[in-house]
C-alpha cells in the first residue's frame, strides 16, 4: 500500500474514492484525463502495468478476454488484439447493448492495432454482439479507484463493472472461475473492510500494477447474476438491455421483482404497474387482439378510433425475422413488457414481420435501442427503423389471415 494513502477506521466507499482521487492529483500520478475525480483514473505507468498481462498463464490460455473501455486499460487491450485474442468491450454505459467486439482490419500493422486499442478505435472498428451470440468469456479485466490485497473491489460509483458481471452470468457468458484482472497503480492498493462489500460488487483474482503483480486468492463469491430487487425503474430505462434480460428471465419462470415493487420500498409499486405506459393511449388492445386474429392486421389507436387527433407523419420501426406461426398477441405482450407498444400495428405473419408506428422518431429509434436481441420462440427478431417511413393515413394490411 502507497504510504501516502491513509484512511481511517469506518470511512464509507465514497471516502476511499475521494482520498485516491486527491491523492493522486495532488501527486502528479495522475494521467489525461485529467481530473480523475469521478473516473477510473488513468495513471502514470498504466502501460506498464498492463505489460504484465501477458504473462499470466490466465491470458496464455484464454481465447476470448472482455476489457472495459476506459483509458488505463489502453495497454491492455492492444496487448490482446496483438496476440490474435477476440477482444470484447462493453457499449458505453450499455446504452445499446452489452458487448462490441473488436475486428481490426485485414493485415493490421501494430500501428493499427493500437489505434484500434482507443476509444475513438473501439468505435470505428467494432462490431455488436447480440445476447443470442454463443459467446464465452475466458477473462475479464476491469478498472477500479480502488482495490485491496484480498481482492475487495470498488469502482468510481455508478456500478457499470459489476452490471456487466452479473450481465454476463445472465447470458451464460462466463463461468463461476472466470479470472477477473484489474490494473491499477500502486498508491490504489489499500485496505478494504470486507463490511463496505455488498452482494452485488464484484471481487478480482489479479492486481496488476507498475511494480508487481498480485494475486489476491479471493473466494468471495462473484454476483451470480441479475440481483432484480436492487434495480430500478430508472436503471431499466436508462440500460436498455436490461429490460431484454428481464423478459428472458422473466418467461424462465425467475423472480424478477424491481426495487420499486418490492414491498419495502416506499411507496412500492405493484408488478403490474410497469404495463402501464405501454396502456396509455391503447385501452383496447382486448379489442384490438380479437380484430387481429380474424384477419383485420392493422391494429393501434388509430384503427379503432377514425377521430384520433394525431396528425402528421409517423416514425416506422421494422419488425423481421418473426417465427412462422407467431400470433400478433405474443409480440404485443413483448411490446408491453418493454414499454415499446405503438400507436399502431401492421401485422404481416405471413410475411414473418411486423411494422410498428411511433409518434416520432425519439420514441422510434429508443425502441430500436431497447428491443434489440429480442427473440420470440426462441428466435431472434430483427429490429430496425425502417427504410420507407410511411405518413399516417397510408396503411398496410396483409390478407393472410394469423394462424
Amino acid at each position: 500500500m502507497e504510504a501516502g494513502v491513509r484512511l481511517r477506521a469506518g470511512v464509507s466507499k465514497w471516502d476511499i474514492r475521494e482520498k485516491i482521487w486527491d491523492y493522486m492529483e495532488a501527486n502528479n500520478l495522475a494521467d489525461f484525463p485529467r481530473p480523475v475525480h469521478h473516473r477510473i483514473p488513468n495513471f502514470k505507468g498504466a502501460s506498464h502495468a498492463a505489460s504484465r498481462l501477458p504473462g499470466l498463464q490466465e491470458f496464455k490460455t484464454a481465447k476470448t478476454i472482455k476489457v472495459n473501455p476506459d483509458a488505463p486499460q489502453k495497454t491492455a487491450r492492444f496487448l490482446i488484439l496483438e496476440a490474435r485474442k477476440t477482444l470484447l468491450v462493453p457499449t458505453p454505459r450499455l446504452r445499446t447493448g452489452l458487448f462490441n467486439k473488436i475486428v481490426p482490419p485485414p493485415g493490421a500493422t501494430k500501428e493499427i492495432l493500437r489505434i484500434c486499442a482507443t476509444s475513438q478505435g473501439v468505435k470505428d472498428y467494432s462490431v455488436p454482439i447480440g445476447l443470442d451470440a454463443k459467446v464465452q468469456v475466458d477473462l475479464v479485466v476491469v478498472g477500479s479507484v480502488a482495490v485491496s490485497e484480498k481482492g475487495w473491489r470498488i469502482g468510481k460509483g455508478e456500478g457499470f463493472a459489476d452490471m456487466e458481471y452479473a450481465m454476463m452470468v445472465s447470458m451464460g457468458a462466463i463461468r463461476e472461475d472466470t479470472p477477473v484482472i484489474t490494473v491499477v497503480h500502486d498508491c490504489q492498493v489499500v485496505d478494504i473492510a470486507e463490511e463496505l462489500l455488498d452482494d452485488h460488487d464484484l471481487t478480482v483474482d489479479y492486481i496488476l500494477t507498475p511494480t508487481r503483480t498480485i494475486k489476491t486468492g479471493c473466494k468471495r463469491p462473484k454476483p451470480q447474476g441479475i440481483i432484480w430487487h436492487k434495480i430500478s425503474y430508472e436503471m431499466l430505462e436508462r440500460i436498455p438491455i436490461l429490460k431484454n434480460l428481464r423478459y428472458r428471465e422473466k418467461q424462465a419462470g425467475k423472480d424478477v421483482i424491481l426495487k420499486d415493487e418490492h414491498p419495502d420500498f416506499p411507496n412500492a409499486r405493484k408488478p403490474e404497474d410497469s404495463d402501464e405506459n405501454a396502456k396509455t393511449g391503447n385501452t383496447k388492445l382486448q379489442t384490438e387482439s380479437a380484430l387481429a386474429q380474424v384477419g383485420h392486421y392493422h391494429v393501434g389507436n388509430d384503427s379503432l378510433n377514425t377521430k384520433s387527433e394525431t396528425h402528421g407523419a409517423l416514425t416506422t420501426v421494422y419488425v423481421g425475422n418473426i417465427p412462422p406461426g407467431t400470433r400478433v398477441s405474443e409480440l404485443k405482450s413483448a411490446l408491453r413488457e418493454f414499454h415499446a407498444s405503438p400507436v399502431r400495428l401492421s401485422w404481416q405473419g405471413a410475411q414473418c414481420r411486423a411494422f410498428l408506428d411511433y409518434t416520432d422518431k425519439t420514441t422510434a429509434e429508443s425502441v430500436v435501442s431497447s428491443l434489440k436481441g429480442l427473440s420470440l420462440r426462441g428466435q431472434t427478431l430483427r429490429v430496425e427503423m425502417a427504410k420507407n417511413q410511411r405518413n399516417k393515413g397510408q396503411v398496410e394490411i396483409n390478407g393472410q389471415r394469423n394462424k
